[in-house]
């Protein structure tokens, strides 16, 4: 699996966990609202957001989701 995939992954399961929106979601791990539809679709990110998004995501992880297996979790340290 591909690390964009990992990131793609990660959106999912959050929103599966929140039942928030995946605009809603982009806007609040890239400050846009329009970045996951345009991953999904094939654009590309630098290392610097994805790593960001990774942090993000660590951070904000929903509390009783279980974060999905294969995907290397930033430490708190990292997150914070």
């Amino acid at each position: 699996m591909t690390e964009i995939a990992h990131l793609l992954t990660l959106a999912d399961a959050f929103i599966a966990a929140t039942s928030i929106k995946e605009v809603t979601l982009s806007h609040r791990v890239f400050g846009d609202s329009k970045k996951l539809a345009a991953i999904r679709g094939g654009a590309d990110i630098t290392l610097g957001r994805f790593n960001a998004a990774l942090e993000w995501f660590s951070a904000n992880w929903p509390e009783g989701a279980e974060w999905p297996e294969g995907i290397a979790r930033p430490t708190t340290e990292q997150a914070a």
